[in-house]
């Protein structure tokens, strides 16, 4: 990128980044004013990156003038979860062939779950979760079964913040949070119901390689089927098994971070 940065403490690549980082899953396309507004950079520096970006194909603008990610970007974004999608994806898929459910796989990042792959089918049950997409951890499955097998100290640390309560059943008292997440060690998996969409449940297991939860598995259906969710955790941990003995047949991905 060409020019020097005149804002004391922000390099060009900050702003760039910080432009970038404007658009989410609730602004998919936003207008230059709206978009310099939302990267906290002045207009005029913005327009002059953006011409930069478009040019790059990092950002494409549509028909009515509104910017958007561009193909550049969602190219290298197929690069980056790698190994454990790779490796992950079959057992999704064949999970999802015996179930006929809606199937996740996501990772920690920071206090949040990443969803990095998912299968699902025209008559499963509608679900909030995306790929690329990031939920709380404690109301999801997926992101119980991680925070259960996580250090102490993150956990104590996840505890002590403000707990976000999507729907008036997610669990939010640090005690009763805590019990769940033992609860979820000792049997191996983990269970919700209507905690982070009112309507549906899931099963989730930890993804296990030399101890450590790399990933975690989730299924999602209707609450309207709630009693069916214990019938599925074996299907759900023999697969989430199989991921775990195929990812420890390599050096074991890093947690926390990314795929």
């Amino acid at each position: 990128m060409a020019g020097g940065s005149r804002e004391p403490g922000r390099t060009v690549t900050s702003k760039v980044l910080a432009l970038l980082g404007a658009f989410d899953a609730e602004h998919p396309q936003l207008t230059l004013t709206e978009l310099a507004r939302r990267g906290g950079v002045p207009l005029s520096t913005a327009h002059r990156l953006v011409a930069e970006l478009e040019e790059w194909q990092a950002l494409a603008r549509g028909p009515d003038g509104r910017l958007r990610v561009g193909l550049r970007l969602w190219e290298l974004g197929q690069l980056a979860p790698g190994r454990l999608v790779g490796l992950a994806h079959p057992w999704l898929q064949e999970l999802f062939g015996t179930t006929g459910e809606n199937v996740h796989l996501a990772i920690r990042d920071g206090m949040e779950v990443l969803y990095v792959d998912k299968v699902y089918g025209r008559r499963a049950v509608p679900i909030v979760s995306r790929t690329g997409g990031r939920l709380p951890m404690h109301p999801t499955g997926v992101g119980r079964a991680l925070l259960a097998h996580e250090p102490d100290w993150f956990v104590s640390s996840y505890l002590a913040r403000k707990l976000e309560r999507p729907t008036p059943h997610t669990i939010t008292e640090p005690g009763r949070l805590a019990r769940e997440l033992a609860t979820v060690r000792a049997q191996g998996y983990a269970l919700t119901y209507e905690e982070m969409t009112l309507g549906s449940c899931s099963a989730a297991a930890p993804i296990l390689v030399d101890g450590r939860a790399v990933a975690a598995l989730g299924i999602v259906l209707s609450s309207r089927r709630a009693r069916e969710l214990p019938r599925l955790v074996e299907p759900l941990l023999h697969a989430a098994g199989r991921i775990a003995r195929a990812l420890g047949q390599v050096s074991p991905p890093a947690s926390g971070s990314g795929p």
